[in-house]
């Protein structure tokens, strides 16, 4: 019983993950044909579901974020341009 513990990457969680959300095979074959225990291809289908909701919210998290990023610096912008206007339109009259 003394083997070496496997350690699964990421990409082939989500692929096994996948493969039993698809629902064309058995969790027995997907386990036999990835080689790993059925019980696991079962936890991993488990957490992919769990996980579909915050990838979406993530996603809008960060559109959220850069579309206030952006609001932030066209702000800065307009105010860096209000005060050089103003201080032009204050020299303009010197000269008037």
């Amino acid at each position: 019983m003394g083997g070496k513990r496997r350690r699964h990457g990421a990409a082939f969680k989500a692929k096994v993950a996948l493969e039993a959300l698809k629902m064309q095979s058995t969790v027995q074959e997907l386990a036999v044909r990835f080689e790993v225990h059925p019980q696991q291809v079962t936890q991993w289908k488990r957490q992919a579901l769990e996980g579909l909701e915050t990838v979406f919210a993530a996603q809008r998290q960060t559109d959220r974020k850069a579309i206030e990023e952006e609001h932030a610096r066209l702000f800065e912008e307009i105010g860096r341009l209000k005060v050089e206007l103003d201080w032009l339109k204050k020299k303009a009259g010197l000269f008037e």
